[in-house]
């Protein structure tokens, strides 16, 4: 009766009225703080590309911020019931931890640009620049899930009761401990996995590597999972635990620069050093040959075909898979047009005797 009587009365809504007016203009002084603010600060920076890139990474999440600031400092004076102004401090202070975190976040993705801009990840000799890359991203993510963690947590110790079922738990921190290691033993064994791929790196972004019998590239590294790009565009999404625990081939570990072989099956009659020769015509003036390996070798002999290996080297696997292609295609063309008979053939020998003994009539039938 008494809260109605008091939600009836004329003077409570004056007073509210009046405390809504104030916390109104409060909130509108702290947007207008906000924009002369970074007004002045813009032309400050204007001249350098990263404060002005701070400025576009923090203006939007402390939009909000100074406005809060202003209702903070004068919710105190405002003339309402005492429940009111507790709830309302209590909104305040939740709506100020994350709009804190918003801008930490934007920091940190601020001190990321800045830090990646000094590197080139798109040329070929990009070794150094995938190794910061993978170690920066890494780190991002663990930063980011901090933040995130602790502004939940942050949010939670504002609410009385939940700090209660805080301290109760803490009092069984033993077995809850034990509990929770158990449950949370391989999501646990993942995180340390992300943070290891992350410091010893066996994968960087794009590494060229082959998982699972496929081709492809490092295209996202997270804490919990790795997504290797595949040549045909598909995604082949591994868990980070994957690169600890089972071995792959890292085709660009060390360097990016790669060997590309070529086998040939031929006749034994195939001129080899002609052969050699014109791989060096085809090679030596391709421009994706980095001028370090160009040689034919004879690799094996088979009752049938003989094996010859051609070697090139370039600067990428990309590079390298092209001049392989380029290269197979022309040999085989330089085959046809001027050795047909040293391709691959089937003999057969019926084993009639003709003219003095032992001697045999040999057939060759090309395939």
């Amino acid at each position: 009766m008494d809260s109605l009587n008091l939600f009836l009365e004329t003077s409570f809504w004056k007073d509210f009225g009046l405390s809504a007016l104030t916390l109104s203009v409060a909130l509108a002084f702290g947007l207008v703080l906000h924009r002369i603010f970074f007004g002045v600060l813009g032309r400050l920076v204007q001249r350098s590309s990263w404060g002005v890139k701070a400025i576009a990474y923090t203006r939007k999440p402390s939009r909000l911020l100074f406005p809060l600031l202003a209702a903070h400092l004068v919710v105190p004076s405002l003339d309402m019931p005492v429940k009111l102004l507790e709830l309302l401090n209590h909104i305040i202070t939740i709506l100020f931890i994350i709009l804190l975190s918003c801008l930490f976040i934007s920091l940190i993705r601020l001190l990321r640009d800045y830090l990646l801009a000094r590197y080139d990840i798109s040329t070929v000799d990009n070794l150094r620049a995938r190794k910061i890359y993978t170690q920066i991203h890494v780190l991002e993510k663990v930063l980011l899930s901090i933040v995130g963690v602790t502004s939940i947590s942050f949010i939670l110790m504002t609410f009385d009761s939940i700090r209660q079922i805080g301290v109760s738990l803490l009092a069984s921190a033993g077995i809850a401990g034990i509990i929770i290691g158990i449950a949370a033993q391989k999501s646990i064994g993942t995180l340390l996995a992300g943070i290891q791929v992350a410091l010893t790196q066996p994968v960087r972004l794009d590494d060229v590597v082959i998982v699972e019998g496929e081709w492809g590239r490092i295209e996202e590294i997270t804490l919990t999972y790795v997504v290797v790009r595949i040549w045909d565009l598909r995604r082949l999404v591994l868990p980070i635990t994957y690169f600890i625990e089972k071995p792959f081939q890292n085709w660009t570990r060390i360097s990016s620069d790669i060997l590309g072989s070529v086998f040939i099956h031929t006749d034994y009659t195939v001129p080899v050093d002609a052969l050699r020769r014109e791989l060096e015509r085809i090679v030596h003036p391709h421009p994706l040959w980095d001028g370090k390996v160009c040689v034919t070798h004879v690799t094996d002999c088979t009752p049938r075909t003989l094996e010859t290996r051609l070697l090139v080297s370039t600067r990428s696997s990309g590079d390298g898979w092209e001049l392989r292609c380029h290269v197979r295609e022309k040999i085989v063309e330089f085959l046809q047009k001027n050795y047909p008979d040293s391709l691959p053939k089937l003999r057969t020998e019926p084993g009639s005797p003709v003219g003095g003994y032992g001697d045999r009539v040999s057939k060759s039938t090309s395939v």
